[in-house]
């Protein structure tokens, strides 16, 4: 059954479609470790019903600035505010085998058993990674100043519309999927986030399991607040939030990891398209081995794009910045056209994580 999001009132929603959760066992479960045939290839993958998840950014309906209830005159004019320049303070630059701001990372998003979560699921392994292939090519040749990164971006614990086992809210997906993706991330000497959706769960309780993979050097983490649920709402009903204290659990673990493991720095991905989405934003604390990424999600045409940008990126900086591009939803606009990477370029601050659903 398929739950749709309603707008409400004159300003676009970026809420997602809430799909069914009839999800196989071997896919995996609130806290099971199943493997998963379905994630061996691609063809497969493609067939295995986890796509009915209440994720998600694939196949949401995801519109910029929604929980605000603004207009684009009203972004504009909050952007207006935004400062000027802003220098990034970033100790973990300095170290060895840090990526940002050395590399831009050019990432795919998405789940391999899922064609409708983002590009990561939606082509068999090797013609995405071809078509990741051309994106790093474009941005070589839009910034030759500045090597690209190319990454993958798996959405490793899934939102859903039901409690499911637990009843958390949330789908964990099996460590054979995570072995996958990173397997496919090797043959592009590519790096990899593994990203939550937390649902009813917590930071706390999510971000230990993945330790295992962390502790891997070409390893990364992402956060997706939309899907981050306070008081009992349910993922998809409305937009979830995250406060500056979550998100220092994370980047204190991170921090901790490359201590413990005497890793390169850690980057943490996190998302956001709202005010809301993200509170006290002066609170985040910067760690000297971490590098972090507000990243700009959400889909609309370029207009709303840059005017959100603007307002929740811009104006309340952490560090670094991203920037998310829909390959199908940017353009579901009549005349609307995919941002380019010197489109992107030209944006201030330049982002330094580019991603692509």
């Amino acid at each position: 059954m398929i739950l749709n999001v309603m707008k409400q009132g004159a300003a676009p929603l970026r809420l997602l479609s809430i799909l069914g959760i009839a999800l196989l066992s071997a896919c995996g479960s609130d806290g099971g470790r199943k493997e998963s045939n379905g994630a061996q290839a691609a063809p497969a993958a493609a067939k295995a019903p986890v796509a009915d998840s209440a994720q998600t950014s694939a196949d949401s309906t995801k519109l910029l600035g929604a929980a605000n209830q603004q207009d684009t005159t009203a972004l504009a004019d909050s952007a207006a505010k935004a400062p000027a320049e802003f220098v990034v303070k970033d100790e973990a630059a300095s170290k060895p085998g840090a990526i940002l701001p050395h590399k831009r990372i050019v990432a795919y998003y998405g789940n391999p058993l899922s064609k409708r979560m983002g590009i990561l699921g939606e082509l068999a392994p090797e013609k995405m990674l071809a078509r990741l292939d051309e994106e790093v090519k474009a941005w070589e040749a839009a910034d030759p100043t500045t090597p690209v990164q190319p990454a993958l971006h798996l959405i490793f614990v899934t939102a859903q519309g039901k409690p499911g086992k637990g009843g958390m809210y949330r789908l964990r997906m099996s460590d054979h999927l995570a072995d996958t993706v990173i397997a496919w991330a090797a043959k592009r000497n590519a790096i990899v986030f593994l990203d939550i959706q937390i649902g009813q769960s917590t930071v706390e309780q999510e971000i230990p399991r993945l330790e295992k993979y962390l502790k891997l050097p070409q390893v990364h983490l992402g956060i997706d607040p939309e899907f981050a649920m306070k008081n009992g709402a349910v993922p998809g009903r409305k937009i979830g939030t995250l406060d500056a204290r979550e998100i220092n659990y994370a980047t204190q673990f991170l921090n901790d990891i490359a201590v413990k493991y005497n890793l390169p720095p850690k980057i943490l991905v996190v998302h956001r398209f709202t005010q809301r989405m993200v509170t006290n934003y002066k609170d985040i604390k910067l760690r000297p081995n971490v590098q972090f990424v507000m990243h700009m999600d959400g889909w609309g045409d370029r207009v709303l794009k840059k005017s959100t940008y603007n307002a929740y990126i811009k104006r309340e900086p952490v560090q670094y910045t991203g920037f998310k591009i829909f390959y199908y939803n940017d353009t579901k606009k009549k005349g609307s056209k995919l941002y380019t990477p010197e489109g992107v370029l030209a944006l201030s601050p330049k982002p330094m994580y580019i991603q692509y659903q």
